[in-house]
C-alpha cells in the first residue's frame, strides 16, 4: 500500500490512478488525495482535536464532531475531562489501541480524501465496534475509492472486488459470493471466523 502514496517507488512495473501513473501526479496533490489508516498510529503529545486536524487548516468543530462520530470515537471523546481539547500523551499514550486506530481513522477522514486506505486499520477494536464503523463509512465512502486490508472477512465482504494473499501471493480473487461459491481459501477462513464468532456468543 505504500508504493499508492509515493512512501516507496517500485523497482519494477508501475502504479496507475484512474490511468495515470501515480509519478506523474504531483506528490502534494497525490498525497492530499488520499487517507491512509494504518496498523501502527502515530499521535501527537497534543489535544485531541489537533490530533485529528493535524496537516488540515481552518476546519469548523462541526466537521471534526462528523468524523469523530464516523470513526465512532466521539461518544469516548465526550468523556474525557476536556473533550475534544484533552491533551493527550506522546504516541498517545493514555489511548486504548481501539482508541488510536479510532482517532487516526477521523484524521484521515477530515481530508475528505478521494481515496480511503484503510491498512488493517480495525486490528484493535471489536468485532462489533469495527461493523459499527463500516456502517458509518458507507455513505462516505461513496464516490470515493476505498482499499481495505483486513484479515477478517467481515471488514471486506461488501467490497467490490476482492484479492485474497497467501504467503504474499494472490491465490483468489472475485466478490464475496464468487469466492465463497470457489470454495477455497477465503471460503475456508469465512466459516472459520464464522465459527469463532459462534463461540465467542457462548
Amino acid at each position: 500500500m505504500n508504493l499508492i502514496p509515493r512512501l516507496f517507488d517500485p523497482d519494477k512495473g508501475e502504479v496507475l490512478i484512474d490511468g495515470v501513473n501515480v509519478k506523474k501526479i504531483p506528490l502534494k496533490v497525490l498525497r492530499e488525495s488520499i487517507g491512509y489508516v494504518q496498523q501502527e498510529v502515530f499521535l501527537f503529545s497534543d489535544t485531541v482535536k489537533n490530533n485529528i486536524t493535524f496537516g488540515v487548516d481552518g476546519v469548523s468543530d462541526e466537521k471534526v464532531f462528523e468524523v469523530a462520530k464516523i470513526a465512532h470515537i466521539y461518544d469516548e471523546i465526550m468523556e474525557f475531562q476536556d473533550k475534544f481539547n484533552t491533551i493527550i500523551g506522546e504516541r498517545g499514550i493514555t489511548l486504548s489501541g481501539g482508541q488510536k486506530q479510532r482517532l487516526s481513522l477521523a484524521r484521515a477522514l477530515i481530508k475528505d480524501p478521494k481515496i480511503l486506505i484503510l491498512d488493517d486499520s480495525f486490528s484493535s477494536v471489536d468485532a462489533y465496534t469495527e461493523e459499527t464503523i463500516l456502517k458509518n463509512l458507507k455513505e462516505f465512502r461513496k464516490g470515493r475509492t476505498t482499499i481495505i486490508i483486513s484479515h477478517r472477512i467481515t471488514a471486506v465482504k461488501d467490497a467490490d472486488f476482492i484479492i485474497v494473499l497467501d504467503d504474499g501471493e494472490i491465490v483468489e480473487q472475485g466478490t464475496h459470493d464468487e469466492l465463497i461459491e470457489l470454495g477455497g481459501v477465503y471460503a475456508d477462513l469465512y466459516q472459520k471466523q464464522i465459527l469463532e464468532e459462534e463461540l465467542e456468543k457462548m
